[in-house]
């Protein structure tokens, strides 16, 4: 085991960053669309504005503003609008990943960027940032309480962190790697998470125990504890040199760039702004670890079960344990709402309607799960524009909420001008604007012991001896 670790920890550390990491768009020297300065946009009544798809910096849950931008968004909206006697300028809010956002402006597919996360400018030509949005943000170390506790981050030689797609973190960790290879100590295993995750995922994630620890903005570190009691912010280690957080605008927008500026000088958060934030997410991020010894145990119980009909549906094995830990966190005698049954949480409407009976029994219980998932992803997500990530993401949101609930939310996505084929980031926004977080949370959730999993899949699958091993 030691051997193994030690492979697995140098294929980390060694490996490239994950496409989603590194496409940024096109390079700069490439055409560059047209750019809206303040005139144009007041005539066209619409500020386009480029977010970071994190539901930590944007996004409305049932009509209130939750994400850190959005409110500040909102503020500057009525700043632009503020004595204006013409048509009043709205906000078009476009959902990017972190590491698209620039390329995108760039390209004129939007006016503005706000992030909401230390954003490096990089080699972006012709792109100015606005004043600081926060001043000096230093990066700090986010892990569990009860874990280890460090003094430095040279002592996490040898350990890994976990970090979402861009962040700001990894270039500091890079350097701080090859100081630790050149004095001989084995460096910092960076695990870029999978792009389904945003900052806030990996720290829901980091408390559950799933991944040892992360390095994030403090300011987010700090708004999520709210809501994530069991993280424990190093505020003290920190990593690399405090950073500004900042809006950006083409460089050729000159009268918009001034009116962040004016409005970024005098605007102040405010008192109760996280007020919505922790009332509607303190209950829902309660994602646990899938594989303590109990989990362990009762994954190995159910496993050819599982691996059986997921092999004859042609679903991943571990897609259906993730989802049979979310219903009944692998107890076969749960019991639930509306008659639902077993591991799967089954109702008998549902196993009727696939020709099972008898859903008391194991084998049976996971059959018409299994058949009705199958059903679903045939019936209305067979479609080659979807990946199979974001398809089974469809699929579950439909087995909470129904397959033609889900249906018009992608029609609704599409009417927004959002991308009807990508759950994560675009139609589950459209989710929790008018229906709130419920299946949000739940598709999130069952990602993520999906996620947990399939770090292990290399145990799961080698049988109980090496499951119960780790």
């Amino acid at each position: 085991m030691t051997r193994l670790f030690s492979l697995l920890l140098c294929l980390l550390v060694l490996a490239p960053w994950p496409v989603v990491a590194r496409v940024m768009g096109p390079p700069a020297w490439q055409s560059v669309g047209t750019v809206r300065d303040l005139a144009d946009i007041r005539r066209s009544g619409v500020l386009r504005v480029l977010v970071n798809q994190s539901r930590n910096s944007s996004g409305e849950v049932k009509g209130e503003p939750i994400g850190v931008e959005y409110v500040r968004l909102r503020a500057f909206e009525q700043y632009l609008n503020r004595g204006s006697k013409g048509t009043p300028i709205s906000l078009k809010i476009i959902p990017k990943a972190k590491d698209q956002l620039l390329g995108a402006l760039q390209r004129g597919e939007g006016d503005l960027v706000a992030p909401g996360e230390i954003l490096p400018q990089g080699a972006a030509r012709r792109i100015s940032r606005s004043r600081a949005v926060i001043a000096q943000v230093p990066m700090v170390l986010v892990s569990r309480q009860g874990g280890p506790r460090y003094k430095s981050f040279e002592q996490l030689s040898g350990r890994s962190l976990a970090l979402s797609a861009g962040s700001a973190a990894g270039p500091a960790l890079e350097k701080l790697n090859r100081s630790l290879m050149q004095a001989g100590r084995a460096p910092i295993a960076v695990e870029w998470v999978d792009p389904t995750l945003a900052v806030e995922d990996v720290l829901e994630m980091v408390q559950a125990g799933v991944y040892p620890a992360t390095v994030v903005e403090q300011p987010i570190a700090e708004r999520w504890a709210k809501v994530l009691p069991k993280l424990r912010i190093e505020s003290q280690l920190t990593l690399g040199d405090p950073a500004d957080m900042h809006w950006f605008v083409q460089k050729d927008a000159g009268m918009l760039s001034a009116s962040v500026d004016r409005f970024l000088q005098t605007y102040s958060a405010p008192d109760n702004q996280d007020a919505a934030f922790v009332r509607v997410y303190r209950r829902l991020y309660r994602v646990q670890y899938p594989l303590d010894r109990v989990g362990r145990q009762r994954l190995e119980k159910v496993r050819p079960t599982l691996q059986r009909h997921a092999q004859q549906q042609q679903i991943d094995w571990l897609n259906l344990a993730a989802l049979a830990f979310k219903e009944s966190t692998l107890d076969p005698s749960a019991r639930g709402a509306g008659g639902a049954t077993g591991l799967m949480q089954v109702t008998p409407a549902t196993a009727r309607s696939m020709g099972v009976k008898d859903i008391g029994q194991l084998d049976n219980n996971v059959l018409a799960s299994a058949k009705y998932l199958a059903n679903i992803r045939q019936t209305f997500f067979s479609s080659p524009r979807l990946n199979e990530r974001e398809r089974m993401a469809f699929v579950l949101a439909a087995y909470n909420l129904g397959p033609q609930r889900v249906q018009s939310l992608r029609a609704e996505a599409r009417r927004r001008g959002l991308n009807p084929d990508q759950w994560f980031f675009q139609v589950e926004r459209v989710a929790m604007s008018s229906m709130g977080m419920g299946v949000v949370s739940y598709v999130n959730a069952v990602n993520k012991y999906y996620l947990a999993y399939t770090r292990e899949r290399y145990l799961l699958e080698g049988g109980p001896q090496s499951a119960s091993s780790n």
